[in-house]
């Protein structure tokens, strides 16, 4: 009789091995904020924010372009152009261009950068996004030349200019070509402005890399240049934005920085930015800021030039 009430293992060691091992190391998730845990497959229908207390994990440059564009509108641009090595840039015997190629393996990215042709709620924008996972999104030749093409088509198309940015700066193995990319683009996108189209700007977590603040490695990048002169400026919640990180800033100034500071909602008190907006409403804010537009302009926008006939011109 007392053999029906003794506990008895409901598997053996092997099964119990056996079992653990079936279980994929990707079914969870865990939320760096608050701990908490989330099925992969929840995670990813709500485009990687976490239900408990909003942390907006990264997007790469493929699943943010799906998140903004009309299913089946996007049409890529540039996919010829790769990455050089202009400098002959080697550390610890390996060169750029070996690391660039390691990259694109590992990421699955050609470069930190994809542009194209897209749709948003049915009106026609130009798009460009980045992507972390390629060298920190760092602004290279490439980066710079495809954000400079992509508002170059839409003077030629006239239509907006839709930039989704997080990167960590400069792309230091290119030394000064990096750095002219700041001009470079910001020259393209006064073209924009004097056409009288506008340019919204989303930055992202993070999104870093300005003016040199004598330790600092990030001479140049992208808050110093085309992501923060923008029409309009919203970020995602918590997104980490400035020139230099926080411990670079502190060890120049030798003051300590007040709490929050370079987060969106820091920024937007302050007035650097215009609006946060939680990634579950990014599209729909896009599109009603396009509808605004249209009216404004008192027709719609023609169809965008193809990449042939910007080439022609």
């Amino acid at each position: 009789m007392r053999e029906i009430f003794r506990r008895q293992p409901r598997f053996t060691a092997s099964d119990d091995e056996d079992t653990r091992s079936q279980v994929p190391d990707d079914l969870w998730v865990k939320c760096p904020r608050c701990g908490e845990l989330a099925y992969t497959k929840e995670h990813l229908q709500t485009h990687r924010v976490c239900q408990h207390c909003g942390y907006h994990f990264r997007l790469g440059a493929r699943e943010r372009i799906a998140l903004l564009a009309d299913a089946g509108s996007f049409v890529e641009w540039d996919t010829d152009l790769a990455t050089d090595d202009p400098l002959g840039f080697v550390v610890d015997g390996e060169s750029y261009a070996d690391k660039a190629r390691k990259t694109t393996a590992k990421s699955g990215m050609a470069e930190a950068v994809v542009s194209g042709q897209v749709e948003i709620d049915g009106q026609p924008l130009a798009l460009v996004v980045t992507d972390f996972s390629f060298m920190g999104a760092s602004m290279g030749s490439v980066y710079g030349e495809k954000l400079t093409r992509a508002a170059e088509r839409a003077v030629a198309g006239c239509t907006p200019l839709l930039t989704v940015s997080a990167s960590g700066g400069a792309r230091m193995q290119e030394g000064l070509f990096s750095l002219m990319q700041m001009a470079k683009t910001t020259a393209a996108l006064t073209r924009l402005s004097a056409s009288r189209l506008p340019f919204i700007s989303i930055l992202t977590d993070p999104t870093m890399g300005g003016v040199a603040l004598l330790t600092d490695p990030c001479y140049g990048g992208v808050t110093a240049s085309y992501a923060t002169v923008a029409d309009i400026i919203v970020a995602e919640p918590g997104a980490l934005v400035g020139f230099a990180g926080p411990r670079v800033i502190e060890q120049t100034i030798r003051q300590k920085l007040p709490e929050g500071f370079q987060t969106a909602e820091f920024l937007l008190e302050h007035g650097l930015i215009d609006r946060v907006v939680p990634r579950s409403a990014l599209k729909p804010t896009i599109g009603l800021l396009m509808t605004i537009y249209q009216q404004a302009a008192g027709c719609l926008a023609p169809p965008m030039a193809t990449a042939d006939e910007v080439a022609d011109d």
